[in-house]
């Protein structure tokens, strides 16, 4: 496990945080299409925290993408690098994030984000903040709408609708089983939306969620219980 500090001139204030936004996001790239789905590998991140202790866990699970299984995984935990606020929580995960990634013994390919992309106020989420830095494909599956609005799509897993900002799509609502709420997809970089469905169609085989998360999840959650030592 990787222990990590808040890198030296990190964002303090949320006025530096977007200002970083601002120039980060104009690297964004949405006109490649990303790896076929069921192709190379593609891993999930996710994190942990314990706020009272102020700290911070992060996991990368590296799936083959035709099979599922896992290839290799990796933590990281360290100080939370940003007080919460919403828009900008990638500045309390990315240099966690960032240690687990490079703890990996192999490429990651497509990272999938337990969060959003594009489909984020200022359009650059934590999909899409990671994917710049690392220069990743990546997309952003998240469990909740945030402040968008969806028609619900059809009860057959597939279906989807557009996440809208006003006009704007800025992601779909996609149902991953039948009958079952969405998740929500956003383009995070050098992916497609369209892509990006497919991905994570193929990464839903028995649960809303994809594997890439579920995995993730899991294993930041054991990784914060032992770097605090509290109980499972």
């Amino acid at each position: 496990m990787t222990t990590v500090p808040i890198p030296a001139g990190w964002p303090a204030t949320e006025e530096e945080a977007r200002a970083v936004q601002d120039e980060l996001c104009e690297r964004v790239v949405l006109d490649e299409p990303g790896p076929p789905p069921g192709s190379g590998h593609v891993t999930g991140v996710d994190v942990a925290y314990d706020d009272e202790r102020d700290v911070v866990a992060a996991a990368a699970v590296v799936l083959d993408a035709a099979t599922l299984e896992v290839v290799a995984e990796s933590t990281a935990v360290g100080r939370i690098s940003f007080p919460y606020v919403p828009g900008l929580l990638a500045f309390r995960e990315i240099p966690t994030v960032l240690a687990a990634l490079d703890a990996l013994p192999c490429p990651p390919g497509l990272v999938v984000c337990d969060g959003y992309g594009l489909a984020h106020p200022r359009r650059f989420g934590l999909a899409s903040h990671l994917g710049v830095l690392t220069g990743l494909p990546t997309i952003g599956v998240a469990k909740n709408p945030f402040t968008f609005t969806y028609d619900d799509p059809a009860p057959a897993r597939g279906s989807s609708a557009p996440l809208l900002a006003g006009d704007e799509e800025v992601g779909r609502a996609l149902r991953t089983r039948e009958a079952v709420k969405p998740v929500f997809v956003s383009v995070g970089h050098r992916v497609t939306l369209t892509n990006a469905c497919a991905h994570t169609l193929a990464l839903t085989p028995e649960y809303r969620l994809p594997e890439t998360t579920r995995r993730a999840d899991g294993l930041c959650r054991r990784a914060l219980k032992e770097a605090t030592g509290t109980r499972a």
